[in-house]
């Protein structure tokens, strides 16, 4: 047996690393056909207030990072669709206010703690049993529900007055969106941290579209770069020494840049 499965911490974060490494492309995908990247980063903000507000009253931070990130993903789509506000305000304020509540109630509880820091970065050692349940299910909650509603996202993440047209309900398929994203981004926290869950959903889509496929062969081949971003980082940081979540990202930049330079559009 490697010795890296010898021990039970790692076992947990390859369980969990791979479900996130799944997750994550799958629905960015959307995301970024859409056009709407960096809603990622602005739930990654949102799910740090939610961490440091479940640190501080001590209950299970996954869970309260899950309730602030899809209650502002609700609150961001509503926003977006009453077209009062432009879409790039509305998560740059998200963004800015989530960061400054987090920053509030960190300085309520008097400190920068080691357990907000793997949060922050993410940290392999520190994922539960718990975790990896509660992360496995909610994978399997986030594939299943793209799985059943993958032509209806498809078509509202293309062209939303097309799906319109095609009597599709638009409003509460965007609201499934960023519910899902939401989802993704707080169960992936303890992987690759709040700082980096971003890139995880973003890098391994655009590096697949470099290879000019079809929706379909795209989506596959990012979540085989996220795969091997995730693994292969898992391996990096054990073997180096090195922070697991930022060893992923450079992984999966990587293979990004590798896509740009060996690729050639026509």
């Amino acid at each position: 047996m490697i010795e890296i499965f010898q021990y039970d911490f790692m076992i947990r974060a390859f369980e969990a690393g791979i479900a996130v490494a799944i997750a994550a492309p799958l629905i960015g995908m959307f995301l970024v056909v859409k056009r709407y990247s960096l809603l990622s980063d602005t739930l990654a903000h949102i799910s740090l207030a939610g961490v440091a507000t479940g640190l501080f009253f001590q209950f299970n931070p996954i869970f309260s990072a899950i309730l602030f990130s899809v209650g502002a993903s609700f609150i961001i789509e509503w926003l977006r669709h009453s077209r009062r506000i432009f879409s790039e305000s509305v998560l740059a304020i998200f963004l800015s206010g989530s960061l400054a509540l987090a920053v509030v109630i960190l300085s309520l509880a008097k400190g920068f703690n080691a357990n907000l820091f793997s949060y922050l970065f993410g940290s392999i050692s520190t994922v539960s049993p718990s975790d990896v349940i509660v992360i496995l299910a909610l994978a399997v909650v986030v594939f299943l529900s793209i799985v059943i509603f993958y032509k209806e996202l498809f078509l509202v993440s293309l062209d939303e007055e097309l799906t319109q047209a095609s009597g599709l309900p638009v409003r509460r398929l965007n609201f499934m969106m960023v519910t899902l994203a939401a989802v993704t981004v707080a169960l992936s926290i303890r992987i690759v941290g709040v700082l980096l869950i971003g890139a995880l959903m973003v890098i391994p889509v655009v590096s697949a579209m470099q290879y000019g496929k079809g929706f379909r062969s795209t989506l596959f081949l990012s979540v085989l770069i996220s795969l091997f971003s995730v693994v292969g980082g898992l391996f990096s940081s054990y073997y180096l020494n090195i922070a697991s979540g930022g060893t992923i990202v450079l992984v999966a930049l990587i293979i990004f840049l590798g896509s740009v330079i060996f690729t050639k559009k026509e």
